[in-house]
């Protein structure tokens, strides 16, 4: 792999941990600086195709939202890789339901990241919710 091709690979993944480290602070002000302003989030639900939002402005709403209604909410990576401007990031996403209870799912983000922004976040659930 070229130095140049490393780089961008690099930088990608610091983006993504960046974002991961914001995530688990709900530090929604960093998560919005990681995001381009055309940036497109696919997430992983409702089934079966997920829903879209297109823009800095609706990305935040979203994220806003999942933080209101999901306060614990906590990110552990359980693998994160790079390949050019895309980055991978196996994760398992841990929260208290409405009864206290301790529950987690398992992801898959794929992102696509420019000039240390985030592009693109289209999110994948393993087995269903």
């Amino acid at each position: 792999m070229s130095p140049a091709r490393m780089d961008r690979v690099e930088a990608g993944m610091r983006t993504i941990m960046a974002f991961h480290a914001a995530y688990n602070r709900h530090d929604l002000a960093a998560i919005m600086d990681l995001v381009s302003a055309d940036c497109r989030l696919e997430c992983a639900s409702p089934a079966p195709d997920g829903a879209l939002y297109t823009g800095a402005e609706a990305i935040g709403q979203f994220w806003q939202h999942h933080f209101e209604t999901m306060p614990q909410a906590r990110l552990e990576i359980e693998e994160i890789s790079g390949l050019g401007n895309r980055s991978l990031l196996r994760w398992r996403l841990h929260w208290l339901d409405a009864n206290g209870t301790p529950r987690h799912l398992r992801g898959l983000d794929i992102f696509q990241v420019y000039n240390g922004q985030i592009s693109e976040q289209l999110s994948y659930l393993k087995g269903g919710q």
